[in-house]
């Protein structure tokens, strides 16, 4: 499982704004489409997303709404985003029904995971 903070992919993303900023040819960054409370890598904020591999690539199935959410059929690499407030997690568990939780994912972080042993993604936070 592979660990990135979307805040330190955007700090990349900023320092090169700055340098192009020096050489006048900066156009829309990256990171101001990413700023907290705006849709991400087309995933809606608020929601916690899996997308079809282990890449932004395309759109990803969102999930919103407090509480267990199962999923089927989902094997190999996918990337899950947590693209929610502070407080709001993203847990995926290996059984339907939103229990044996291993993973936590915080807000505004992904996980690249391998999803074949899970079969539910669970949203908890105050």
């Amino acid at each position: 499982m592979s660990r990135t903070s979307i805040r330190t992919k955007l700090a990349a993303v900023a320092a090169a704004g700055v340098m192009a900023l020096g050489t006048g040819v900066l156009a829309a960054s990256p990171a101001q489409a990413a700023a907290t409370g705006g849709t991400y890598m087309n995933c809606d904020y608020g929601a916690g997303c899996i997308y079809g591999g282990a890449n932004w690539n395309g759109w990803p199935k969102e999930y919103f709404s407090r509480g267990n959410h199962p999923f089927y059929n989902q094997y190999g690499v996918h990337r899950v985003f947590n693209n929610q407030t502070p407080g709001w997690y993203v847990q995926l568990c290996r059984n339907g029904n939103g229990t044996n939780c291993d993973i936590t994912i915080p807000p505004w972080t992904y996980y690249d995971v391998d999803l074949t042993p899970y079969n539910s993604l669970k949203i908890v936070g105050p």
